[in-house]
Order: structure tokens, then C-alpha cells, then sequence
């Protein structure tokens, strides 16, 4: 049966509206907050992959949460996807939420409300009638200023059955235009999902008038099985994000449900606009920008996800590769030749080499990429798409950085005192220092602590290899803890020194970005 939106007009119903919430959930996870200019690239990667809303932010958070939602709508005034602000019940949390999303041109708000036994009693002291009173004002208010309000809620899968209804059925009488039931603590199982939409389409006056959405956590591994499971079962949206990121094991991933629907859509006959071919390179920006890669066998995007080192598999895809792979490599993003270019090659051949990586730079970006990647090819035999990647991220996502890595030196040896000497750009003012350590990298992070004193923790290094070989790069990920606030920074290179470096120097930037960002007391999140 069709369904009439004020966001999309007539939607068929095989058609699946691809909510993605990386900008709000998936920055929740510790350490993955992201600057406004980050944000930006992000939501354009994200309109380039197709997805319908893009949940841009809790405005009432902090300032800086609302300037990110304004200027994310501000991009998308004229044509775009739909987008999206978070909120309370609370009158003036929608109010915020509406200020921050008006410029764009298709508008949402998102607002959630407990309703678990549990949540209404200790989390909110809010009684059954309170809460169905607050559903009932909330959504009313917000329909007031904008004609797409999506209702969640909270803890939906825990909620009394026969209460749920109820809560849905206010939400739709108040003018909700999307209902939408989140897994929040990832306890359900499929069974559960399909359960809950079956019974609210059966049971809700108006439920077959609305759009019903999943949200699903990945606490017990499930996240993506019970979407699967919820659009079978009637739901109509799904709420993912980019790499599973989110609050505590992530969301579902999103580019798990949008191959799984493409790949057996012999048993899950549902269309979704999203251009699968751009998914792994929106994996790997998000990666870049968060400083936190996604494991190696990650479906879709890991690295191992099309190896094959089993001879027998080996064998069998020499001969056809359908034989061990349900999706071709290419379908996703993955190149079929990753060797590209080398130290004779010049501007042109990467800048048109960089479009087929999906990259679009500006002259002065383009110079700096190319300066790096000539330096690469310096050092380096073979250079890799993957290589490539890892480079000019690097360069373009740290464009906006207030501190830069100029220079490193690092003297070391078999019984000799490590010591680093470099020198840092701070807000375009050149600082110099020399620490020793207790070998190369502790050494070059305490000279960083003279430049840039700070009370900061490290909690994490980690060190990967880009590609194969003993000339590979390196890509470092570096967390440092202060006050409570995680933030993770990467930086890649030959050099796993200079790579640290990088790594540190761009933690140190998100530290700076997010002492500035301030929310306020109890906020609760969907």
C-alpha cells in the first residue's frame, strides 16, 4: 500500500528510506566527534551516497552542535536529502531543533521519548498519562513549524506492548509523519522486531498511513538482523550508520543493510536510492575524519572482505569468482587495479586518477596531495590506491587543523637516549622543540607536550599497515583522554614516526575543537 509524505510524496511499498545518523548517534561514540568543517565533508559524502535523511545533529547539545545542524542545512537549502534535528520533548529543545534545521529545504524533526517501564520510572519520573501527555504536546508543537515530524520511542523494545500502541497512536493523532521504534539498549532479537511492527500495524488506527522506521544497536551483534528483520515485518525506514559507529557497540551498518537488500533481494524485494559504489570511499572519509579504522574483516569495506588466501578459495575464484564472492568488489567501491601511478607521473594523471578515487580538489589542495604523493613515490616502489587514499585524506581532512606537523628529526640508537626535535605551526605562528624519551615515539609525543602543553592522557597507539611490503605506509591512531573527553587522531606515512606525529598533532586538534563543546545536564538520546 502506497503511503502519502510530506518529505517524498507517493512512496511505493517496496521503497526503503535510508535514514543515516553518523552526524548524531555515530558521533556519540567516545572519541568520534568531529569539527564543522569534518562535518560538512561528511554530509557531502553522504548526499553523494544517496541517503534520503541525514540526521545532522542535536541542536539543543551546545552551541557547537546547533552551528554544525544550521550550516549542514544552510548546504542543502536548495535540493538534498531531508535534514534532520534531534530533540526532547522538551518545548524548548524543539524550538532549538527548528531554528537550527529551517534553511534547509526539506526539514525533519526527530523527537524521542522514553517508554519502558524502566526509563518512565527512573530515568524520567514521568508517569504512563504524563508521558502519552508530553507525546501528544511535543508533536504537536513541532508540527506547528515544520510538516515532517519522525516520534521515537526510547527503549521501544522493552516497552509494554499494549503501551507502545498507545504511545504510537497519540504520536500519529498528534501529527507524527514517521514512527519510529529503536532497539536503544540492543537487547532484541529478530524475532522481537518482527514482532513489535507486525503488532502495531495490526493493532494502531493509522499506523498504515505513516512511515515505521528501525533503529537497532549492536550490543549483542544484532543490529543489522533485526533491521532486516523489521523491514519484513512492515517498517519502511531504517536508521543506520556509516561503519556501524555509534553509542557503545554502534548501530547497524549501513552499507551491511544496503548490500544485503541489493544482494538477496530474491527474499527482500526492497529498492533503496543508495549508490553502492560510493560506499567504501564514505567509509574510508569517515575513518579518516573519526581517526578510527574499521577492522580488517569488516563486512563490506574491511580490507579482508574480498581477500581470499584459502588455496582452495583461491582456486575457485580464479575460475569464477561467484564461486567465493555473493557481491563483486567493485560494486562497493574496491578497484580492480590497485596499481596506479608511480614517481614519473604527473599532475594531470593524478589529479585524474584522484576523480576516479572519487576526489574533487581545489588547485591548492591538489598541489599540496601531489606534493606528498611525489614524495611517497620517492620513497616508496609501488604506490597503491590505498596509498593514495591515505595520503590525500590525511592532507584534506587536516586543511582546517590550527596546528601542523612542519618538521620532525629523530635521533636514535642501541644504547643512545632517543630524541626528537621538530616544529609545529600553531595558528600559523612556527613553535620548535627537543624532548628525549624512552624511544622514538615517546620521545617526538613529549617533545609535543612542549609545544602544546597539555594535561592530556594517551590511552591508545596503534599502528597498521596501509598495504603489503616493507615500504608501506603506515596509518597511526593515537586516543588521548582529557577531563573525560576521548578523541582520536591519525595520521599515515613511510615514516611510522612521522605517521605518529601526525596522529598526535591531529588528536591534539579535536582536543582543542572539543573542549569548546558543552551539553547540557541529562540529556537523554534515542
Amino acid at each position: 500500500m502506497a503511503i502519502i509524505h510530506p518529505s517524498f510524496g507517493t512512496i511505493d511499498d517496496k521503497r526503503v528510506i535510508v535514514f543515516d545518523t553518523t552526524l548524531r548517534d555515530g558521533e556519540q561514540s567516545p572519541g568520534f566527534s568531529m569539527n564543522l568543517e569534518e562535518k560538512l565533508r561528511m554530509a557531502e559524502a553522504l548526499h553523494e551516497l544517496g541517503i534520503d535523511v541525514m540526521e545532522a545533529g542535536f541542536p539543543i547539545a551546545s552551541q557547537g552542535d546547533f552551528e554544525s545542524v544550521q550550516s549542514i542545512a544552510q548546504r542543502f537549502a536548495k535540493d538534498g536529502p531531508v535534514v534532520c534535528g534531534l530533540s526532547r520533548s522538551a518545548p524548548g529543545d524543539i524550538l532549538r531543533a527548528v531554528e537550527a534545521v529551517k534553511a534547509a529545504a526539506r526539514q525533519r524533526i526527530h523527537i524521542f521519548l522514553s517508554t519502558s517501564d524502566l526509563h518512565m520510572r527512573v530515568k524520567l519520573r514521568m508517569s504512563p498519562e504524563e508521558v502519552l501527555e508530553a507525546i501528544q504536546k511535543s508533536v504537536e508543537l513541532a508540527r506547528n513549524h515544520v510538516a515532517d515530524v519522525e516520534w521515537s520511542a526510547e527503549d521501544g523494545s522493552r516497552t509494554d506492548p499494549d503501551f507502545l500502541c498507545r504511545c504510537v497512536e497519540t504520536a500519529i493523532k498528534a501529527g507524527a509523519t514517521t514512527i519510529n521504534i529503536p532497539d536503544t539498549v540492543g537487547y532484541a532479537v529478530p524475532a522481537d522486531m518482527a514482532r513489535i511492527f507486525a503488532m502495531l500495524r495490526e493493532r494502531v488506527p493509522g499506523a498504515d498511513g505513516v512511515i515505521l522506521s528501525t533503529h537497532n544497536h549492536d550490543d549483542l551483534g544484532l543490529a543489522v538482523a533485526n533491521t532486516l528483520a523489521a523491514l519484513d515485518a512492515g517498517a519502511r525506514q531504517v536508521e543506520a550508520t556509516i561503519n556501524g559507529i555509534g553509542e557503545r557497540a554502534g548501530n547497524a551498518s549501513l552499507e551491511e543493510v544496503a548490500m544485503a537488500l541489493r544482494t538477496r533481494a530474491d527474499v527482500m524485494p526492497y529498492s533503496t536510492n543508495i549508490v553502492t559504489t560510493n560506499i567504501l570511499k564514505t567509509s574510508r572519509l569517515l575513518a579518516t575524519i573519526t581517526g578510527f579504522d574499521v577492522q580488517p574483516n569488516k563486512a563490506i569495506v574491511g580490507r579482508n572482505a574480498f581477500a581470499h588466501e584459502s588455496g582452495i578459495h583461491q582456486d575457485g575464484v580464479l575460475k569464477d569468482k561467484t564461486t567465493y564472492e555473493i557481491m563483486t568488489p567493485e560494486s562497493v567501491g574496491w578497484a580492480t587495479n590497485s596499481l596506479v601511478l608511480g614517481k614519473h607521473s604527473g599532475r594531470a594523471a593524478f589529479r585524474d586518477k584522484l576523480a576516479s578515487l572519487g576526489y574533487s580538489l581545489g588547485d591548492n589542495q591538489l598541489n599540496d596531495a601531489f606534493r606528498r604523493f611525489k614524495d611517497l613515490a620517492d620513497r616508496k616502489k609501488t604506490v597503491f590506491d590505498e596509498d593514495i587514499v591515505a595520503l590525500v585524506d590525511d592532507e584534506v581532512v587536516r586543511a582546517q587543523d590550527r596546528m601542523k606537523l612542519l618538521a620532525l628529526t629523530v635521533a636514535t640508537g642501541m644504547g643512545t637516549r632517543p630524541t626528537a626535535s621538530l616544529a609545529v605551526e600553531i595558528d600559523g605562528e612556527k613553535v620548535e622543540a627537543v624532548a628525549g624519551g624512552d624511544g622514538a615515539v615517546d620521545a617526538t609525543f613529549n617533545a609535543l607536550q612542549q609545544v602544546v602543553p597539555h594535561s592530556a592522557v594517551l590511552k591508545l597507539y596503534a599502528v597498521q599497515s596501509v598495504t603489503g611490503g616493507t615500504d608501506a605506509q603506515a596509518r597511526v591512531t593515537v586516543r588521548l583522554e582529557e577531563g573525560g573527553k576521548l578523541v582520536d587522531g591519525q595520521g599515515a606515512d613511510t615514516d611510522t614516526i612521522i605517521a605518529s606525529a601526525r596522529a598526535y598533532v591531529h588528536a591534539l586538534n579535536k582536543l582543542l575543537a572539543k573542549r569548546a563543546r558543552t551539553a547540557p545536564p541529562e540529556i537523554m538520546r534515542a
